[in-house]
């Protein structure tokens, strides 16, 4: 089942996007990313490795809020998306079972 994709439009992922510079330079965001460990896969980085991720993504209408940023690394951000955290973990399952998919 391909998943669903929001229908945000250009305007407010703009402005989310404004929203998530300034909380990438905030100390919240520097103390979130300070023990290293990425939300998704649990593994230790150093912290400037970590990027931001919205849990729900700015296209499926999540906002750049503090409830909706996790430090996450570079591969895990990658392969997550557009995808909101059911489909994640969907997703992880499918791989455990078949790691060769």
């Amino acid at each position: 089942m391909e998943p669903f994709i929001g229908q945000a439009s250009e305007e407010d992922i703009r402005k989310e996007k404004t929203r998530a510079q300034k909380l990438k330079i905030s100390q919240w965001w520097k103390r979130k990313c300070s023990d290293g460990i990425c939300y998704f896969c649990g593994k230790k980085f150093f912290p400037r490795e970590l990027t931001m991720d919205h849990v729900v993504p700015l296209i499926r209408g999540g906002k750049s809020t503090k409830g909706n940023v996790v430090p996450a690394c570079k591969d895990c951000n990658n392969r997550k998306k557009y995808l909101v955290p059911s489909e994640w973990d969907d997703y992880m399952r499918r791989l455990k079972d078949n790691p060769w998919s």
